[in-house]
């Protein structure tokens, strides 16, 4: 098959005709052009979780001269998480409103705003409304993820999914230990934290110009309000957002919060607390492909369960480690927390396509048919997993919150926690790898060779 070559129209470089179900067409060129795209996709995700967990470093920044309290930084992460959360929703329908790689630029750009604003305003006397207004503009850099997955969902064929949505969205969460890392490099160094804006502020153009240069959009994912409208109607989306609160709540909810529980309740350093923040964070990032793509090969029902149980068994040894106050056994066991949380994080996402696909197999759709409508409902249906996904971060700060509030401690807060992941393990067991599931849930727990014969593999 001729590999098809971007065409020009006004607003950018378009592609008229992409099939990457088409082995023959996947091989011959489409394989080059979507890795093209993920990587770039994955620089402009990366900085735009950076710029949205700043604040998740810069609380670490303000000493007593702020005047904030810990429950004043706690409330100014959580406004930054709710925004971010809520920006999935737009970001994602504007890829079939403005293409993939036009909403990539203009998104990258935007990051100006916050990034410049927060170097405005970080200095001791800047009133505590203020910095929630700029904490505020900071959680757009949240809704770059939703954008970007649904525009990289459709480059790629069913069958690459999970390892292409985990590599996209692992790259972009490693934006949180690396602004973690970058932190702690310019404290090390006994610099201020307009130090570090400074850094990203050019990071911000230079993605925004790759983006430009080398993506393209897709004209095959056109604005489809009716997506969304059916999308929504679709109990599985709802069941999916509630899963995904489990695995990317947990993962941005923690990475916002642990520096500030170290310093609070183990009374470590803003130094010493940077020196542990991100190694949670960088192994939850890099593990997430790795779920994907265990999700493609077993299932992503069945990893999802079993992650589940994992996150519980953590869970629940950080209770008896926040007791007791043990700091050694209180990090590496909240590291193990990040891994599994990424992990999941894969295999949810691997879920989706799958459930959608079949469902429309179910309907009695066929062949490119079946995959256009899985392709179509799961795209509109990202956004708001996102969006809900990313509530379980607010939920997560607000939570320690209110457990540092009445105790002192986070003890509270994880034992909420625990029974928030049991709920998750009933509720993945019950709907897609229960035997009397029905057949559209059930296929789950469908294996490779099911698949092949016309079973989505969820």
């Amino acid at each position: 098959m001729t590999a098809p070559a971007p065409t020009r129209r006004s607003g950018g470089r378009w592609i008229e005709h992409w099939d990457p179900e088409d082995e023959g067409f996947w091989a011959a060129t489409g394989e080059r052009i979507a890795r093209r795209n993920l990587w770039f996709s994955v620089l402009c995700e990366h900085i735009g979780f950076s710029v949205w967990t700043l604040w998740s470093v810069l609380v670490l920044f303000m000493g007593p001269e702020y005047g904030l309290t810990p429950a004043d930084k706690f409330l100014l992460t959580s406004v930054v998480t709710l925004v971010g959360a809520v920006a999935r929703v737009p970001y994602t329908f504007a890829v079939a409103v403005f293409g993939g790689r036009n909403w990539t630029v203009i998104s990258a750009g935007l990051l100006l705003v916050p990034t410049a604003a927060a170097f405005w305003v970080m200095e001791p006397g800047t009133s505590f409304s203020t910095f929630l207004l700029v904490g505020l503009l900071t959680g757009i850099g949240g809704g770059n993820f939703a954008s970007s997955m649904t525009n990289i969902n459709a480059f790629f064929p069913l069958r690459r999914k999970g390892w292409a949505l985990g590599l996209n969205a692992g790259g972009g969460n490693i934006g949180v230990p690396v602004i973690q890392l970058v932190a702690l490099a310019v404290i090390g160094a006994s610099g201020g934290p307009r130090v570090l804006l400074g850094i990203y502020i050019p990071l911000v153009v230079v993605a925004a110009v790759l983006a430009a240069l080398f993506m393209d959009n897709l004209a095959s994912v056109r604005n489809d309000t009716g997506a969304a409208r059916d999308a929504a109607k679709d109990a599985h989306t709802w069941i999916m957002a509630f899963l995904y609160v489990g695995t990317f709540g947990s993962f941005i909810g923690y990475s916002f919060a642990f520096g500030q529980v170290l310093t609070i309740q183990f009374g470590r350093t803003p130094l010493q607390a940077a020196y542990l923040t991100f190694v949670g964070p960088l192994l939850g990032s890099l593990v997430r492909p790795v779920g994907g793509r265990l999700a493609d090969r077993y299932g992503g029902a069945r990893i999802t369960l079993w992650n589940y149980v994992g996150m519980a068994a953590a869970t629940a040894v950080l209770v008896g480690a926040s007791m007791r106050r043990s700091l050694p056994l209180f990090v590496s066991v909240f590291v193990v927390l990040f891994v599994l949380s990424g992990l999941g994080n894969g295999s949810t996402y691997k879920m989706i396509p799958g459930i959608f696909q079949a469902k429309a197999l179910a309907r009695g759709l066929e062949g490119e048919a079946a995959v256009a409508e899985g392709r179509r409902l799961s795209g509109a249906s990202m956004g708001l997993i996102g969006a809900v996904g990313a509530l379980g971060g607010v939920g997560i700060n607000l939570a320690f919150r209110q457990s540092f509030l009445s105790s002192g401690s986070g003890t509270g807060a994880f034992v909420a926690f625990l029974a928030f992941y049991g709920a998750c393990f009933a509720l993945t067991w019950a709907v897609y790898l229960r035997r009397t599931a029905v057949p559209v849930a059930a296929t789950a727990a469908a294996s490779p060779e099911e698949a092949r014969l016309g079973y989505a593999e969820v």
